[in-house]
C-alpha cells in the first residue's frame, strides 16, 4: 500500500494519514510518499513504514512541474507495485490516481480532506472542479472526512454517491490533557496555517473588538501571511495582546493552558484542530463551513459563526470570556462528544474494512480483521 500526500508538513491531512498508520503496520506493506520535511516523516518511521521523498509534488500549481510531478509518481508506483494507493490532499489526490492508473495500481482511493474548487476561486476553484471530475472514473472508492463533504462533492460531480463513504477524522482523546482554564485573564487560542482558507484577519479584527484587558491570545502556525498577520495586530492596538507563536510541537500542553479554541476558515472540510481542542475540553468558537456543524454543536460544546463575520465572532468570544462557568459546561461536553462520537479506533476500522472490501472484491488478499 502506497500513502501518498502533497506535503510532509504540519496540517489536518497530514494528521490523518499519521493516525491511520499505527493500524497499518504489520498488516500492510506500507510506504508514504510525500514532498518535504515534517512530522508526517517522524510517523512513518516510528510505524515501521517506508517513508519515499517527492522531488516534484507541491501546492502550488505548475504545469511543467506537476507533470515532473507526475512522471515520478508513476515511477514510484511501478517500482513498489503496490495493490492500493491511497491519496489525500487536492494535489497528490488528481496527480496520485492518475499515476496510479498509468502504473496499473488496481485500487485508487481519494480522501476529500475538502473540496479544494471550495476552498478556492475563479481560475483555480474551476480548475480542481474540473480535476476532481475527470478523476472520478479512475476512483476505486473516495472518502469524504464529513456528510456536508459528500454532498458537495455529489452537487458537484467530483465522487459517485455509489462508490463513496463518510468516515469522520479522529482524535486520540488520552493523547490531549484537559484545559485547567485558571488563568487570571482567559486565554484564546486558534492553530492553523497563516494562510487562506485559514482567515486570521477576520479573527484579528474580532479580538481587536473585545474590550481591552479581558483576555490574552496565542495565534500557533505559520506560513506566508504571518507578516500580513503581524501588521493586523499593531494596527489593531493587539501586539502586546495576542502572540504569533509560529509552529510548535507542544500543542497538547498549549490547549491544556488555554480557556477557548477558535477556528476563524472560510472552508474546511473536518478540522482535526477543532477536534484536538474539544479533546482538551475547550469550548469552541468556529466559523460554519464544511463539516464543522458535525463537530461543533452551537450551543452545546461551542459555538458556531458565519465566515467572514468578525462582530459576529466578537460577539461568540465575548459570550464564553465573561463566564467561566459557562466555558467549562461547554468544553466537558465537547471532551464528551469527542469520547463518544470521534473514536481513533472506529476511524481506523472503517478504513481497515474498506480496503479488506476492495482487494476482496478484485480477488486479491486482504490482511485478516483484528481479533
Amino acid at each position: 500500500m502506497l500513502l501518498v500526500i502533497t506535503l510532509a508538513e504540519v496540517g489536518g491531512a497530514q494528521s490523518y494519514v499519521a493516525a491511520l498508520l499505527p493500524a497499518l503496520a504489520g498488516r500492510f506493506d506500507v510506504s508514504v510518499a510525500a514532498h518535504g520535511m515534517g512530522p508526517l516523516r517522524e510517523a512513518a518511521a516510528t510505524t515501521g513504514a517506508h517513508f519515499i521523498p517527492l522531488r516534484h509534488v507541491r501546492r502550488a500549481i505548475n504545469p511543467w512541474r506537476d507533470l515532473a510531478g507526475l512522471v515520478e509518481l508513476a515511477r514510484v508506483l511501478r517500482r513498489e507495485r503496490p495493490d492500493i494507493v491511497h491519496a489525500s490532499s487536492s494535489k497528490a489526490g488528481v496527480l496520485g490516481r492518475l499515476a496510479a492508473l498509468l502504473a496499473g495500481v488496481p485500487i485508487r482511493i481519494f480522501t476529500a480532506h475538502g473540496w479544494a474548487f471550495g476552498a478556492r476561486s475563479g481560475v483555480t476553484s474551476r480548475f480542481y472542479r474540473l480535476a476532481d471530475r475527470l478523476m472520478r472514473p479512475l476512483t476505486s472508492q473516495t472518502i469524504c472526512v464529513s456528510e456536508r463533504e459528500l454532498a458537495a462533492g455529489v452537487e458537484a460531480h467530483t465522487c459517485d454517491p455509489e462508490r463513496t463513504v463518510v468516515i469522520r477524522n479522529a482524535v486520540d482523546v488520552e493523547a490531549w490533557p484537559v484545559a485547567t482554564g485558571e488563568r487570571p485573564r482567559p486565554l484564546v487560542v486558534s492553530v492553523g496555517r497563516l494562510k487562506a482558507p485559514k482567515d486570521f484577519p477576520t479573527l484579528v479584527r474580532a479580538l481587536g473588538l473585545l474590550p481591552e484587558g479581558t483576555f490574552e491570545g496565542l495565534i500557533v502556525g505559520d506560513g506566508p501571511d504571518r507578516r500580513v498577520v503581524q501588521r493586523q495586530l499593531v494596527g489593531h492596538g493587539l501586539s502586546d495582546v495576542v502572540r504569533l507563536a509560529g509552529e510548535r510541537h507542544d500543542v497538547p500542553e498549549i490547549l491544556a493552558a488555554a480557556d477557548v479554541f477558535v477556528l476563524s476558515s472560510r472552508s474546511e472540510g473536518l478540522p482535526v484542530s477543532v477536534l484536538e481542542a474539544m479533546a482538551a475540553g475547550l469550548p469552541v468558537v468556529a466559523s460554519d463551513v464544511g463539516g464543522v456543524s458535525e463537530l461543533v454543536l452551537d450551543g452545546e460544546t461551542g459555538l458556531l459563526v458565519p465566515a467572514g463575520d468578525a462582530p459576529a465572532l466578537t460577539r461568540a468570544l465575548a459570550w464564553l470570556l465573561e463566564d467561566r462557568a459557562r466555558r467549562q459546561r461547554l468544553g466537558d461536553a465537547a471532551r464528551a462528544r469527542v469520547v463518544r462520537d470521534f473514536s481513533l479506533e472506529a476511524f481506523r476500522q472503517a478504513h481497515l474494512e474498506l480496503y479488506r472490501r476492495e482487494l476482496a472484491t478484485r480477488g486479491l488478499p486482504a490482511p485478516a480483521p483484528a481479533p
